[in-house]
Formats: C-alpha cells, structure tokens, sequence
C-alpha cells in the first residue's frame, strides 16, 4: 500500500498542474501586444508587463515536469507506465530546449526596450529580429514540437490507463499541439489558447487529486481492517 508520502507527491503533482495552467492564461493577458517596430513596441519590450508576462510562462513551463512525473509515479503498476516514461523525459527535454528562447525574450528585449526608450529611437528594436532567430528559435521549435509530442503520449496514457477520465488529457493534448500556431494569431486568440491549456492542466490535476484522495481512503480502510483482525 502506498503511504502518505506517494499521496503527497501526487498532490503537488496536481497543484504544478492548476498553477501552470493559470500561468498559461495570465501570460497572454498581461503582456503587452503592440507594433514592435515603432518606440510602441521599445515601450512594450521596456514595461514591466514585458518582463512579469514572461517569468510567469517560464515558471508555467517548468511546472509542467512536476504534473507529468506525478501521473508517471500514479502508474506504476500499470501497462501505460512506460508511455508516461517516455513523456516525462521528452517533456523535459522540449523544455529545456524551449525556456533559453523565453529568456532571450524576457530579458534580451527589455534590456533593448529600455535603451531604446533612453535614446528615444526604435532603430534598436530591429534587434530583436536577431533575439528571435538563428540557433535559439531552431531550438525553441524543436522544444515545443517535443513537448507537443509529449502531450500526445500523455493522452494516449491517460486514455490507456483505466484509472483517469479518457478525455481528461485531449484539451492539453490540442493545447500544446497548437503552441506554435497561435503565435500568429492576435492577443484574444493567444488568451483563449492559454484558456485551453489550462483547462486541460486542471482537468489532470482534478484526476490526480481524486486518485490521491482514493489512495487515501484504501490505505485507512486497509488499516483499520488490519487493527480488527
């Protein structure tokens, strides 16, 4: 019987989950959308909204491991174990390939946006077309396709395991899949992305926490007919 310490565990599984999907959800609200090639666009880099949106997408991300090795350790007995293995270290690997590229945003373009606005021109915000591109962007895409791929396998897991609801992980199964495409959408569609994600990680976190708690009542009624024998 597993003791208080798995159930913990999976309890701050579950807590990573609803926490990263809120984060999710504030990213894409609080940042500023503007045109980035006018001193609009030095501002938003500048802000403080610039710098506090994209800490919050960082921290989401590095949540998301902490979801995934909680429903990895839940299945341990079961045949979808090693699906959930798979996902765990490809989620990972597609975050540390994603999160250098958020740094680069977070930081390299509000140190830019501040020396623009002290300069009073825009002509330095053409740099940030450097920030976004060559080996850190090819990384950046490698990463989210990965971490899309380890969303997928996480489904089929779910779907597989017979101990979750099947469909609990299809919403943050299509939300990660479409992380590259709704970059070119507009702030609404970026926010209603992030809407998405974050009901699927709380969908997870939902199954989780109802697993823990089931775990729980297992071990107290396991107990308390050990005591009466």
């Amino acid at each position: 019987m597993r003791g208080p310490i798995h159930m913990l565990r999976m309890r701050l599984s579950a807590s990573s989950f609803v926490i990263s999907g809120i984060l999710f959800v504030l990213y894409p609200t609080i940042r500023p959308f503007s045109d980035e090639t006018s001193l609009q666009g030095t501002a938003a880099f500048a802000s403080i909204d610039w710098l506090v949106a994209h800490i919050l997408a960082i921290v989401a991300f590095t949540l998301l491991p902490l979801g995934l090795l909680g429903l990895h350790n839940s299945l341990q007995e079961k045949a979808v174990n090693s699906l959930m293995y798979w996902a765990v270290v490809l989620c990972l690997i597609g975050i540390g390939l994603t999160l250098p590229f958020y740094g680069g945003e977070t930081f390299g373009l509000h140190a830019i946006g501040q020396e623009a606005i002290r300069q009073q021109t825009a002509t330095l915000v053409s740099l940030s077309t450097v920030v976004r591109s060559g080996a850190g962007l090819v990384m950046f895409l490698v990463g989210l396709l990965l971490l899309s791929i380890a969303a997928i396998i996480l489904a089929i897991a779910i779907w597989r395991s017979g101990r979750y609801p099947k469909w609990s992980g299809i919403p943050f199964a299509i939300g990660m899949g479409l992380y590259i495409p709704q970059f070119f959408g507009g702030q609404p569609l970026r926010i209603a992305h992030g809407i998405l994600i974050a009901i699927g990680c709380i969908w997870i976190a939902v199954g989780l926490w109802r697993q823990s708690n089931h775990n729980i009542e297992q071990q107290i009624q396991s107990t308390t007919f050990g005591s009466e024998s």
